[in-house]
């Protein structure tokens, strides 16, 4: 992993690092698999995901980020806009 912020999401790579960090297989992170109810992600795993996001794709995520977001598209739709505004900013 280099300390260089990525400027594009694959969504494969995304789903291999929830999966991992969930420790799930990678088929069980469906595109719309709700977090809480399918996957039981409970809050100490979501601030896991958090912590690898920010690392992985040098993004800040807000709590107010997170409450939008139960699934994986919704997950690549807030990293993308966050790639989007720091490209504009």
């Amino acid at each position: 992993m280099s300390n260089r912020p990525r400027t594009a999401l694959d969504k494969e790579e995304l789903r291999s690092l929830i999966a991992d960090v969930l420790q799930l297989d990678v088929e069980e992170v469906t595109d719309d698999a709700d977090f809480v109810q399918e996957l039981e992600v409970d809050s100490l795993m979501a601030l896991a995901i958090v912590f690898r996001l920010e690392n992985e794709y040098g993004v800040k995520l807000e709590e107010s980020d997170l409450k939008q977001v139960s699934s994986l598209v919704q997950v690549l739709q807030l990293i993308t806009d966050k790639f989007t505004a720091r490209a504009a900013s």
